[in-house]
């Protein structure tokens, strides 16, 4: 089965640049409205009014939002619901790399993807009056094996995929009606990439490690990921799925499970 997109009502945070941005016109493209939730304000407006041009007033909205922020969260989503009539689509996505800052690493990369998941449910899980739906996380390769040189980026990621497929198991005993999916991209030129020898904090020795991983595993096409998520989003089948996108290959990991 397929999720047609058109009508349907998406959110992705960290969305003003990168990988956010990437998804969030793949989705446009196919038909959904997006609200565009970021922390930088310029960034995020100036993208919708790009948007705006390519794809039509009514169809974007810019929510300044830090995922740190219960309150925010809430009333981005609220506002998003209210202008769209409902959230079909969450795509919890902002993120930050850094081992100096590793307790706000932590806080947006893990406890940003489970703070937007619990307040969505209140607008998508069908115990709630939601209509379902499907969630994406960001995680990263690094949530898949471990990235020496940033092993709190690492815990965070591999945080993530554990916390999708614990939900989508969840939610299938449960009743939620939405589908929970991780993307696991390698290497991608953003900024958070670019940044990364800059913010290894006490593993810095280890920048040259990180190059070595980035030759054996290449730079990612951003396209490529935001297929993966399209695919993950728009096909129904796909419920607590990792999907590792390189340079070579996109593929759904296999876990060993413990739930029958």
């Amino acid at each position: 089965m397929t999720m047609a997109l058109k009508g349907k009502s998406a959110v992705v945070t960290g969305a003003a640049m990168g990988i956010g941005r990437a998804i969030t016109e793949i989705l446009l493209k196919n038909g959904a409205k997006v609200a565009v939730l970021d922390v930088n304000e310029a960034a995020g407006k100036s993208l919708v009014e790009v948007l705006e041009k390519e794809y039509g007033q009514e169809r974007t909205l810019f929510l300044s939002c830090d995922v740190e922020s219960e309150e925010q969260i809430k009333a981005a989503f609220q506002k998003t619901a209210d202008t769209f009539g409902g959230i079909d689509i969450l795509c919890n996505n902002a993120g930050i790399l850094n081992e100096n800052l590793w307790e706000k690493a932590v806080s947006i990369n893990l406890m940003g993807v489970i703070r937007g998941t619990y307040l969505a449910l209140e607008h998508m899980s069908k115990l709630s009056g939601g209509r379902g739906g499907v969630i994406v996380n960001t995680s990263s390769l690094a949530g898949l094996g471990p990235l020496p040189s940033c092993p709190v980026y690492t815990a965070t990621k591999h945080g993530v995929v554990g916390f999708t497929r614990a939900m989508a198991a969840a939610s299938t005993a449960s009743g939620y009606g939405i589908r929970f999916n991780a993307l696991c991209p390698g290497f991608i030129q953003t900024d958070l990439y670019a940044s990364i020898k800059t913010n290894l904090g006490q593993f810095s020795h280890m920048a040259d490690a990180t190059d070595q991983l980035i030759k054996l595993f290449g730079v990612v096409n951003m396209s490529d990921v935001a297929e993966a998520v399209l695919e993950m989003v728009t096909d129904e089948t796909k419920n607590g799925e990792a999907c590792f996108v390189s340079p070579k290959e996109k593929k759904y990991v296999k876990f060993p499970s413990f739930v029958q």
